[in-house]
């Protein structure tokens, strides 16, 4: 195969273009003057929408990206002895560059482990009783990934029982929501079941894996914890002065539930591509395939013979667990070519 053939890449639901409904808003924007710093009408309505859509009064910010959503969210919460426990894979550990560490000012991420991405209340438990008290971290915050960085969907009990921990020991439970909109599809919930309902303060709601060019969402579902956030917002270089340039792919999203429908054509395709792999190629998954990502098991032979033909995909898992994304824009026909590919290095 010719790699100019290729039209979409597995690496990454980063990799898709603009959704056709975020693209025409985003036209749409261009068309005249606009309020800068967010005192736009489009920044006013998805504020509104979200409150609709989680059925609550809650406070909404965007910044640029998702390391942002996340690193200012937790120094939100947390003073420099803090701690936070995370899963040793979550996002914030691993790609986000010590975000967290630097605009926390010094506050430490305490791993848990588990076979399936989420977090282990035993090993959580365990954290905190390492803590002896002045001497060691005062544990504060809980993040949670909702898809998980293996694909895997919290369920609301296990939000839930997650929420209660955090609250039976005065913490906070931040979840990094990148592929929120995937984890949602999935479960076929309402949204506020498996965040404020189940113990969530705040939510970073990603929509650049989901269609928008770019602009995440910090949802803060206790007001009082947003106090002065639009401040930290600013010193960190994340409060757009064309604010709408964010929120109109938002908006765009946000109506007729094009995030929802954007999310459902992914999760699908990563099923198909699954099966597909398993019942032509042989390859099995590793991981549940419960949202957008599969996690598939390959030889370095099949991997050099496929990125020989165009392909990328990162390993993720050492030492040969290999990451293939879909998107809102995945096709049959490229899930047909990969999958071929696939077959006859096989």
């Amino acid at each position: 195969m010719r790699a100019d053939t290729i039209r979409h890449q597995f690496a990454s639901d980063n990799t898709a273009a603009i959704c056709p409904e975020g693209w025409t808003a985003l036209e749409q924007a261009n068309a005249s003057y606009a309020a800068s710093y967010g005192d736009d009408e489009w920044t006013a309505e998805v504020c509104e929408r979200i409150r609709q859509i989680f059925e609550v009064d809650c406070d909404v910010y965007f910044v640029f990206t998702g390391t942002a959503a996340n690193a200012l969210g937790l120094a939100q919460l947390c003073q420099p002895f803090h701690g936070v426990i995370c899963h040793e894979r979550a996002h914030i550990q691993t790609d986000e560059g010590g975000a967290t560490e630097f605009y926390t000012r010094g506050a430490k991420l305490f791993l848990t482990k588990s076979n399936d991405g989420k977090i282990d209340l035993g090993e959580a438990e365990k954290l905190l009783a390492q803590q002896v008290e002045l001497h060691g971290h005062m544990m504060h915050a809980i993040s949670i990934a909702q898809a998980t960085e293996l694909g895997t969907v919290c369920t609301p009990d296990e939000v839930e029982a997650i929420g209660a921990f955090a609250r039976s020991h005065r913490m906070f439970l931040h979840m990094d929501g990148a592929r929120f909109a995937n984890a949602v599809a999935s479960l076929g919930c309402a949204p506020k079941t498996v965040t404020w309902e189940a113990g969530v303060d705040i939510l970073s709601f990603g929509g650049t894996k989901n269609g928008v060019a770019a602009g995440e969402l910090v949802i803060f579902f206790d007001k009082e914890t947003s106090r002065d956030f639009q401040y930290r917002v600013k010193q960190a270089g994340h409060l757009g002065s064309k604010m709408r340039f964010l929120a109109a792919p938002w908006l765009a999203l946000l109506k007729e539930d094009v995030w929802l429908q954007n999310a459902r054509h992914a999760n699908e395709a990563a099923r198909r591509l699954a099966q597909r792999l398993r019942n032509e190629a042989g390859v099995e998954t590793v991981f549940p395939v419960e949202s957008n990502a599969l996690f598939v098991q390959l030889d370095d032979a099949c991997v050099r013979g496929v990125h020989a033909r165009g392909w990328r995909f990162y390993k993720f898992v050492e030492p040969d667990i290999y990451r293939l994304m879909c998107s809102w824009a995945t096709t049959d026909e490229e899930i047909s070519m990969l999958v071929g590919d696939f077959v006859a290095i096989k």
